[in-house]
């Protein structure tokens, strides 16, 4: 349905420009039918209505929508938080309901549901409700792949298929991986672990202070580097208080990238700071992190292979940490098998 250009729609478009937000095309997944006008863009830059309020939303037409022009689309400013409304109830939903039903099928549908709410909490991270959703759901995901550690690998294969934004899928990425790393090693209960893949997934939320242009590019100027530099920190400040988290994985989370930075030799830290930075759960989430940002696509270079990944970990802990290393090895070779798509 395209807004006729008169001279009122001429005005109405021109008034629609300062009032619609985006919204990613995975935001309509599980959503049934339209909650309000979802707007498309033409390449003359005309607003039109590409799905009409109470519309249905099936699948064929995300897969039209994902593989057409018509790939921004929009919302009214007001009715934005419809779409999050109905978001918020599908993660709750599936949340409390992950060990009914088929297990892999479930795993699926969560994976996409929380990396679609993260971008929720990160675009308002004060929101307490947006924190507690997902906190509880990230818990209960770390359950329920301790109880399907055999539907690990198919559930990664799927979710990165899906190509969420990275600053969204990074964190559940990587927290993936460490479980299986961590179940591996056979050192800790499923509490720590537990404790450990929440510290995993949160340990990045200070990027919400990073403006999302600031996401693609290479190249940053000094001030765009102090203020990623700052995130760890600021990670901290967000979730102290707010989540049950004890005061030694909020250290994790405010150290976990002055880990690479020592073993670089590129920070010299004091011996008190030199044992909560070194640790052996810092470094492992600090790893996990490192890893599974080399083998993801970014906008501005080309994934690296696992095994590349692998050596640069090699130069970061391999001195200190020689056994662990090659646990790590294990494990990622172990994974990446027969999948060579991923490695």
């Amino acid at each position: 349905m395209v807004i006729m250009n008169s001279a009122f729609n001429i005005i109405k478009q021109s008034s629609l420009s300062f009032t619609l937000t985006p919204i990613g095309i995975r935001e309509l997944f599980y959503i049934d039918n339209a909650p309000c006008d979802i707007y498309s863009i033409s390449e003359d830059r005309v607003y039109e209505i590409e799905i009409a309020q109470n519309s249905p939303i099936s699948k064929e037409l995300l897969k039209d929508l994902i593989h057409s022009r018509h790939a921004n689309l929009f919302v009214e400013d007001h009715n934005f938080i419809k779409i999050v409304e109905l978001q918020n109830e599908n993660l709750r939903t599936i949340t409390r309901s992950l060990s009914i039903g088929n297990p892999l099928n479930k795993g699926r549908k969560h994976l996409n549901l929380l990396s679609i709410n993260l971008k929720y909490l990160y675009n308002d991270p004060t929101n307490d409700e947006l924190l507690n959703l997902q906190y509880q759901s990230v818990k209960n995901l770390c359950s329920f792949l301790l109880k399907n550690q055999s539907y690990i690998k198919d559930l990664y294969k799927h979710f990165i298929k899906q190509k969420h934004h990275y600053i969204y899928s990074q964190p559940l990425m990587a927290s993936v991986f460490l479980i299986g790393i961590l179940k591996h090693s056979r050192i800790y209960s499923d509490k720590e672990i537990e404790s450990l893949f929440i510290t995993s997934y949160f340990k990045d939320i200070g990027m919400s202070a990073v403006p999302k242009s600031k996401y693609a590019q290479d190249k940053l100027s000094l001030e765009d580097k102090k203020l990623l530099a700052e995130h760890p920190r600021l990670s901290k400040e967000i979730l102290a208080g707010r989540i049950p988290l004890g005061p030694s994985y909020l250290n994790i989370i405010a150290n976990h990238h002055h880990f690479s930075l020592m073993n670089l030799n590129t920070k010299i830290l004091d011996e008190e700071e030199e044992e909560i930075v070194s640790g052996f759960e810092t470094m492992i989430i600090a790893i996990t992190d490192i890893i599974t940002a080399m083998i993801s696509e970014r906008p501005y270079r080309a994934a690296t292979t696992v095994f590349e990944a692998l050596d640069l970990v090699k130069l970061l802990m391999a001195h200190k940490y020689p056994q662990e290393f090659k646990l790590l090895v294990l494990y990622f070779r172990l994974f990446f098998t027969n999948n060579k798509e991923e490695s």
